[in-house]
Order: C-alpha cells, then sequence, then structure tokens
C-alpha cells in the first residue's frame, strides 16, 4: 500500500493520524511526518504496522467510527457558532469538496475543513495592522538568521491534509523547506501557523484549527488573539508539549529556528498601543 493509498484509506475509515498512531503502536510525530511527506522514506516496519491497521475492516458503527463522531460532537458548539455553518448528524452531512471550493463566487471567502464551509469574513484593521507587522517581523528574523524559510500572507491556498475534503487560508504561512513556487495552492502541512482571533473566527482557530494543524504535521502554531493582548504558542514537536503564552510586549522564540530567531512583540504592540487606549 503506496503513503497515498494509506491516506485515502485512512480518509475512508474516519480516522485521524492519533487514531492510527494509537492502534499501530507509532509515535504520532511520525504518522504526522509519514503522512504530511515530511519523511521521504519511512522504515519498512513502521510502514507494516500503520498498514495492518488501515486494512483492518470497519464498519460505520464501529468503535473507531464511534470515537470519530465523539471527537466532532466535541466541536458541535464551537461549529454551530461560526457564521455561514449548519451542523447535523455527521452521517447526514453533505461533504463539500474542493470542486465545491473551486466553484465559490469570486467574491466569496471560505475555508473548506473536513467537507463543510466556513465563511471568512473581512478582518478588523487592527487583524490587518497586527498581521502586516508579523509578516515583516518574520521576515526580518529568517533573513537575519539566513533560515531557509519564506513567509507568506493570504490569500493562500492550503491543501492541508492533501485529500479534497480541506482547504485553509491560515493568516500567516511559513515554510522551511522545498515547495513548488508555481503551484496555485501548497501541499500539505506549513511548518509554522499564524492565525489572528477575531469574533468570528474565535473558536474556530482556538479548537477546531488547531486539532487539524495538530493532526496534519505543522510543527508550531500561533494563536494572537487582540482582545486579550496575548499569543499563545503551541509547539507540538516538543517532547512534552505544553503550550505557552506571552502578552504584547513579549519577545516570543520561534522554536523552529532552535532558539535562533524570536519575535519581538513590543514593536507591533508599540505600533497599535493607541487603540487599546481608545477603549
Amino acid at each position: 500500500m503506496t503513503i497515498e493509498e494509506m491516506k485515502v484509506r485512512k480518509i475512508e475509515l474516519g480516522l485521524t493520524n492519533e487514531m492510527v498512531a494509537s492502534r499501530a503502536g507509532v509515535p504520532i510525530s511520525t504518522v504526522q511526518k509519514i503522512f504530511s511527506g515530511a519523511t521521504r522514506a519511512p522504515r519498512k516496519l513502521t510502514i507494516e504496522a500503520i498498514e495492518k491497521v488501515l486494512k483492518k475492516p470497519e464498519t460505520d458503527t464501529s468503535p473507531t467510527r464511534r470515537s470519530l463522531y465523539e471527537d466532532e460532537r466535541m466541536l458541535k458548539a464551537d461549529r454551530a457558532s461560526e457564521p455561514g455553518v449548519t451542523y447535523g448528524a455527521a452521517e447526514k452531512e453533505r461533504l463539500y469538496t474542493i470542486d465545491d471550493y473551486y466553484a465559490l463566487p469570486d467574491d466569496q471567502r471560505a475555508e473548506l475543513i473536513d467537507g463543510k464551509f466556513y465563511d471568512m469574513g473581512a478582518p478588523a484593521l487592527i487583524h490587518q495592522k497586527i498581521l502586516g507587522d508579523l509578516y515583516i517581523l518574520f521576515r526580518e528574523c529568517a533573513d537575519r538568521h539566513g533560515l531557509p524559510c519564506e513567509v507568506f500572507l493570504p490569500p493562500c491556498d492550503v491543501r492541508l491534509d492533501r485529500d479534497n475534503y480541506t482547504m485553509v487560508q491560515p493568516d500567516l504561512l511559513v515554510f522551511c523547506h522545498d515547495y513548488d513556487i508555481h503551484a496555485i495552492r501548497y501541499e500539505g502541512a506549513p511548518d509554522l501557523v499564524v492565525e489572528i482571533l477575531s469574533p468570528s473566527t474565535r473558536s474556530k482557530d482556538m479548537v477546531l484549527k488547531l486539532y487539524k494543524f495538530h493532526n496534519a504535521g505543522v510543527r508550531e502554531y500561533w494563536i494572537v488573539d487582540p482582545r486579550f493582548r496575548a499569543v499563545t504558542v503551541h509547539c507540538f514537536e516538543e517532547e512534552e508539549y505544553m503550550p505557552r503564552s506571552y502578552d504584547f510586549d513579549s519577545e516570543i522564540p520561534v522554536f523552529i529556528s532552535g532558539g535562533e530567531c524570536s519575535i519581538d512583540f513590543s514593536r507591533i504592540m508599540d505600533r497599535i498601543r493607541l487603540y487599546y487606549d481608545q477603549d
């Protein structure tokens, strides 16, 4: 079974990377790297263990399928609160595909996550101001330390799971490996993703996307919260993973840089302080 066949089979069975890792007795980080394409020559024993899980016959009423639906129900309240989203029983929903995504009108921005559309309204000015400054700081940091990383702003399509059911547009992306510069979209998991919270995307970014980015193999995820002037950093590669919180006056390390790079968020805070003084 090829890696692509495994990914298709995983989707058919409704398994997450965590479920596959648990059943195969393989570290979750290894499974993430295999399915994201980061590991190009995985060990034979690892592949055989994953194949054994994916070849096992499952039905829609199996414990694995029920477990997946339980995970989905945990997100039900959050998803239902998003604009443009309806939520019903998972087995009865229509799953939209990338073809439906590309068929949307040019003036309608949306993300496709697990076959469901999430509308993307125009962001507030404070959101755009923070994003613009973050882009400059990340670019400056990569250039100053000679890091082989590229920084991208939206709209930039990311086919996160390399399947037909998910296409996201994060606020800021960092790639530190080869990619096709002529492609219309990025395939797989970026090395680092930043999302800036707004009232309409808060639950999606903090719950659903956290879950998706972790399972897809994103190495580091920043959640910037203008409302509470806080940045939460998720470094998924850490052996003892624990989210870290920083305020807007902090020097925040970029963990994928191996300690070489950090973002002085106080430079951004100095430029937006007036926004908070007017509250």
